[in-house]
């Protein structure tokens, strides 16, 4: 007699899968911050609250996390030339990289303080980018450098009228085609080379005038650039050194006349960060080029578009340090180890904290940033950002590695995986320190600044006294920070030190005025009180961790 066999008994069931989180997905962003909540409203944004509600119910969205995802799964390629070995300087890339730009361009991240000028209008634009970064860092690189470009071409104003409508338009168009033919335009920059880097005036790149000499004339770039990021972008401010000295100019892909700006990719650059997004070494063989500005002027010119990539470097760096708090808080919610939750934990609990402090005191001082940037025609407001912009971008773009690291020893090896966000934020944590001026050219930029308008001093000193007398440990700090400017000897050398400090008292100053009392206690207690310098986790005894967990966790 034959015997029959029930295959279900040979079906290889080892286990069921439990205790292991589900991904973070489908909240909403906004809604899910009550620490940004609180900032949009007192920073002046309250206006622009449902649309950030929107933006952040889409950028929490699984379909919309799923996009940074892809965009980093496929490194950018380059194609230089054609099947008929034409100069294309083509560089494809996955189709989330331009779903992430069409997301950030409707959504006027790339220029809406300039298209809608209005109170609260940089506030507004750094809560949603703060949210869009969380999703995906690296193809922000266009985006804040067409941001950054229109007061640079304020400098030019017939190339401002020119290509200033189709640059600050809510159209985003990738294609490799003459600006003429496309609705709208991003901008890039190429600065440095290979001799100098950040001593742009070492540049060798030099630029002829087709005719006559001057701002805005046309002329031809021959050279070379180091480091041009997203280099399809529809146009680029470039430095080179015309007859009168260092000269900015405005440098299309395409000639006026549709055929090809020999502008030529050499190769992109291998990046272990940043992945999404493209890096180049570009040599420049009679490209053409318009002047912006005055001759001889360039990095006046310029600069004040590296100021403004300079602040959203501290809204991506910020927004790095939030998504890896709520990644963290979400694992330790929903993971149980030696017996008990991970965050009813007390050694976690400390850890936990400290990461949601470092977080708020992060984007608490990026948001007043912004108003000051909203406010530029009041002088107080326009003197502190000139001086806490270099703080802030050298202060929390260098806290966030560390921060992330931390982030992902939380969550464990789960938290190493390229299939676990966490892993790109420990990656993407380096960049914005080490881009648009690194922690050295950050503190010497904070001296010079002082050196030359001593003004913004009292500025930082009268912001920082508005919370005064609230917290003893904040105003002995202070007060030997104030110390520290009496004696100019060693400034130079001593300058890391002091940008450190004048970070942390900003920060503690703004927590004291704004955040719970929890938040700003355990602020003072471990950065203000001798504790600065330690390891995450290391909060003293008495500060109320789940309070400030709490208010951390991505609720909805």
């Amino acid at each position: 007699m034959s015997k029959v066999f029930n295959i279900d008994r040979f079906v290889a069931q080892t286990h069921e899968v439990e205790n292991q989180p589900k991904p973070l997905e489908n909240y909403n962003l906004f809604l899910a911050d009550s620490a940004l909540q609180d900032a949009l409203i007192r920073e002046g944004a309250d206006w622009a609250k449902q649309d950030v509600t929107a933006f952040g119910e889409l950028a929490g969205r699984s379909d919309t996390i799923a996009l940074g995802f892809d965009a980093n799964a496929q490194k950018p390629q380059l194609r230089t030339h054609d099947r008929y070995g034409n100069r294309v300087d083509e560089i494809k890339f996955h189709p989330a990289y331009h779903q992430l730009m069409q997301i950030a361009i409707e959504n006027g991240l790339h220029a809406s303080p300039w298209s809608d000028p209005k109170s609260g209008a940089h506030v507004a634009r750094a809560a949603k980018y703060y949210m869009h970064t969380q999703v995906e860092a690296a193809h922000g690189c266009p985006v804040t450098m067409t941001f950054a470009a229109i007061p640079a071409l304020r400098h030019q104003p017939e190339l401002l009228d020119k290509f200033g409508p189709k640059i600050m338009t809510q159209r985003y168009d990738g294609r490799n085609v003459p600006d003429a033919d496309k609705a709208g335009l991003t901008i890039g920059m190429a600065m440095t080379e290979k001799q100098g880097g950040s001593d742009v005036r070492r540049n060798t790149t030099r630029a002829y005038p087709l005719e006559k000499p001057g701002a805005g004339e046309a002329y031809e770039l021959v050279g070379h650039k180091w480091f041009v990021s997203a280099p399809m972008c529809d146009a680029f401010l470039v430095l080179a050194q015309a007859e009168g000295g260092l000269s900015c100019f405005l440098l299309p892909r395409w000639r006026p006349d549709g055929t090809k700006n020999p502008l030529q990719i050499q190769q992109l650059k291998d990046k272990m960060g940043n992945v999404a997004n493209a890096s180049s070494e570009t040599e420049l063989r009679g490209a053409f080029a318009w002047m912006v500005g005055d001759e001889g002027r360039g990095v006046r010119t310029i600069i004040e578009m590296v100021a403004m990539t300079r602040y959203d470097c501290m809204i991506g760096s910020s927004a790095g340090m939030r998504q890896a708090v709520v990644q963290a808080i979400h694992h330790c919610d929903h993971r149980a180890a030696f017996g008990a939750t991970l965050s009813k934990q007390p050694l976690m609990q400390n850890v936990l904290a400290d990461l949601a402090i470092e977080s708020e005191a992060a984007m608490t001082y990026m948001m007043r940033i912004a108003r000051a940037m909203d406010n530029q025609d009041n002088e107080h407001e326009r003197l502190l950002s000139r001086i806490a912009t270099p703080i802030g971008k050298y202060w929390i773009c260098k806290r966030t590695p560390n921060h992330a690291y931390e982030a992902m020893e939380v969550i464990g090896g789960t938290g190493v995986m390229e299939t676990h966000i966490m892993a790109r934020l420990f990656r993407e944590s380096p960049i914005n320190a080490i881009w648009e001026g690194s922690g050295n050219v950050q503190c010497l930029d904070i001296l010079r600044a002082i050196d030359k308008e001593p003004k913004v001093l009292d500025a930082y000193f009268a912001e920082l006294k508005r919370a005064q007398g609230s917290d003893s440990r904040f105003d002995s700090f202070v007060a030997e920070l104030q110390s520290s400017f009496a004696d100019a000897h060693d400034l130079q050398y001593r300058a890391r030190n002091i940008a450190d400090r004048m970070a942390l008292a900003l920060q503690g100053a703004l927590l004291l005025q704004h955040a719970p009392s929890a938040v700003a206690d355990g602020f003072c207690a471990s950065r203000l009180n001798g504790h600065s310098g330690l390891n995450y986790g290391n909060l003293p005894v008495g500060v109320d961790c789940e309070a400030i967990i709490s208010r951390a966790r991505p609720h909805s």
